[in-house]
């Protein structure tokens, strides 16, 4: 996330000071937010005209997040998997449907929008199977319109874009608040 009081990059995480993140062949990674900060910052403006657009066309916000949470769930980013996770529950989102994402096919927890929209994501995520982009876009054509379409394509596309950037920079998600032991366990009130 950009930090516009001192023009500072900060990484998913908002951890702004640069650490070696080793790979397996013990090679230091390069967060590309603090190598490339004007790129990282043009991303950034992307995803904000991409939430406006998505604002516009009426999307909610949950739809938006459950975008963003498929598609990382698909990428492996445990960044923005953290952030976006986050981001669900202070809009509203319950820790059951979050728990089933990945199977949401196999659930009646998600409305018709939401499963068009996430099909959409699937599809713009692995772009090579046109034979599941044809099946999105003609699922999508009956629950959405063309406005709606486009801003869900859009969020994928970007959220993609962050994945890619957490990824290959390795941005750590670390423990900040830890929950006590005797912490009592929250409950669904849908469950």
């Amino acid at each position: 996330m950009v930090n516009d009081a001192n023009n500072d990059v900060k990484d998913a995480n908002g951890v702004n000071d640069v650490n070696d993140v080793n790979d397996s062949t013990g090679g230091r990674r390069v967060y590309l937010d603090k190598q490339s900060p004007a790129a990282y910052r043009a991303l950034v403006h992307t995803a904000d005209a991409v939430r406006a657009t998505a604002a516009e066309a009426g999307l909610d916000r949950i739809l938006v997040e459950l975008v963003n949470l498929r598609v990382s769930q698909i990428n492996g980013c445990a960044s923005c998997l953290d952030v976006h996770t986050r981001a669900a529950l202070r809009a509203g989102e319950t820790t059951r449907r979050l728990g089933v994402l990945p199977a949401w096919r196999d659930t009646e927890l998600f409305t018709a929008r939401e499963r068009a929209a996430l099909a959409l994501a699937e599809a713009t995520t692995d772009p090579a199977d046109r034979l599941a982009q044809d099946r999105a876009y003609g699922a999508a054509r009956t629950v959405l319109n063309d406005e709606e379409i486009s801003a869900v394509i859009w969020v994928a596309i970007t959220i993609n874009a962050f994945n890619r950037v957490s990824i290959l920079s390795r941005h750590p998600v670390r423990d900040t608040a830890p929950v006590p032991a005797s912490a009592p366990i929250p409950v669904d009130a849908t469950a």
